[in-house]
């Protein structure tokens, strides 16, 4: 695989990573294309650093993925977070009612 694929293939998938966050029933998909994003940025970066890259764009590409990648991971983890604590307060809030 070449570096330009994989710079892509890092940007897309970061792309989607930070989209599918606000879309119903694919933010369950998010966190795989953005963990996606980042290991083809990572390994792009690295394919580049060795001196495999032909054109100038390979680099941004796979920084932009990368980075992308990292923010909708550390989204989805908030996101994530914040679900668990509204059910836990929905949950006390039931319960309080039940007790009247």
């Amino acid at each position: 695989m070449t570096v330009k694929n994989m710079s892509i293939i890092s940007l897309v998938c970061g792309i989607v990573g930070i989209v599918g966050a606000f879309i119903p029933y694919i933010y369950y998909i998010a966190p795989l294309a953005a963990i996606a994003g980042i290991v083809f940025g990572a390994l792009a970066l690295k394919k580049v650093k060795e001196g495999g890259a032909t054109e100038g764009n390979e680099k941004g590409l796979a920084t932009a993925g990368l980075v992308l990648g990292i923010v909708s991971t550390a989204f989805s983890v908030i996101m994530f977070a914040c679900a668990v604590c509204a059910l836990c307060a929905l949950g006390g809030m039931i319960a309080a009612a039940g007790s009247y």
